[in-house]
């Protein structure tokens, strides 16, 4: 009876340990990781190694673990898989991140070719509108009989028109050039004038500097009196220095008589500067 009851639990201890299958938590954890590496998209492309590395030696651990072989050496292989696994995790995270750079770059190129584009336009919209504006006021200054020379847009007013024989009072014909340019200059405030009396050779040095001057003063008062800044106007007697005819003949010297209106451009700037003229 001894020897029977002893088969018996011998029998049902042998029973209870073919029924427990053995387990590993390393090797669980190594599954979990190994998973999660391939299912990443970019674990072909950037860890391919890594990834077979690890399928191999989880791979390892299974077989260990089905063959009955030590559970040390079951999660030595599952250890294993699992730094594998880690080290592909950490080449996908740097090449998603690279992707992810590369993108913002992209991006960014894409906003600063936008820009200068848009910036293109705006440039070439305002340099044709600023063609148009200049052709328009060149067409005004025509109107005014200005004409174009290496100093910019320049009306020459006759003195004999203007002015009696040796003064500078300004006489009645006078009014309709002068309403003309007034009227052009306040409808473009941003434009200043030079005006510059100029005589004939008759008489002094002396005499012709304060006359010339004296006449362009009166232009100029005459001009701010109808309504154009101060600011914008700039008088200088030139006296005889500057002939634009002979002074040997009636006709030339009359020519040399008068008061030159010299226009800046749309930023208030002279061609040659505002104080001397070019060479006639």
């Amino acid at each position: 009876m001894r020897n029977i009851v002893a088969v018996g639990l011998i029998a049902v201890t042998a029973a209870g340990c073919v029924s427990t299958p053995r387990h590993s938590d390393q090797l669980d954890e190594a599954r979990a990781q190994v998973q999660a590496l391939s299912q990443e998209p970019l674990a072909q492309q950037a860890a391919a190694d890594d990834l077979r590395a690890a399928q191999g030696r989880l791979q390892e651990a299974e077989a260990a673990l089905e063959h009955g072989e030590p559970l040390a050496s079951v999660d030595h292989s599952a250890y294993l898989a699992e730094r594998h696994a880690e080290a592909g995790e950490a080449r996908v995270r740097a090449a998603s991140a690279r992707e992810d750079l590369a993108r913002a770059q992209d991006e960014r190129n894409q906003i600063l070719l936008s820009s200068r584009a848009h910036e293109a336009e705006v440039q070439a919209r305002e340099a044709r509108s600023a063609r148009e504006q200049l052709a328009q006021t060149q067409e005004e200054l025509a109107a005014l009989k200005a004409r174009q020379t290496d100093r910019g847009m320049v009306l020459t007013l006759g003195a004999d028109v203007l002015f009696d024989t040796g003064s500078a009072a300004l006489k009645p014909g006078a009014d309709l050039s002068l309403d003309r340019l007034a009227t052009y200059l306040r409808s473009h405030p941003e434009t200043r004038i030079l005006v510059e009396g100029n005589t004939d050779s008759r008489g002094s040095d002396e005499y012709n500097d304060a006359l010339s001057e004296r006449r362009a003063q009166s232009v100029a008062n005459a001009l701010t009196t109808r309504g154009v800044s101060a600011d914008a106007i700039r008088t200088i007697g030139r006296g005889k220095a500057y002939p634009v005819a002979s002074n040997d003949t009636d006709a030339g010297r009359q020519q040399n008589r008068r008061v030159d209106i010299v226009f800046s451009d749309a930023s208030g700037r002279f061609a040659q500067g505002d104080t001397e003229p070019a060479t006639r």
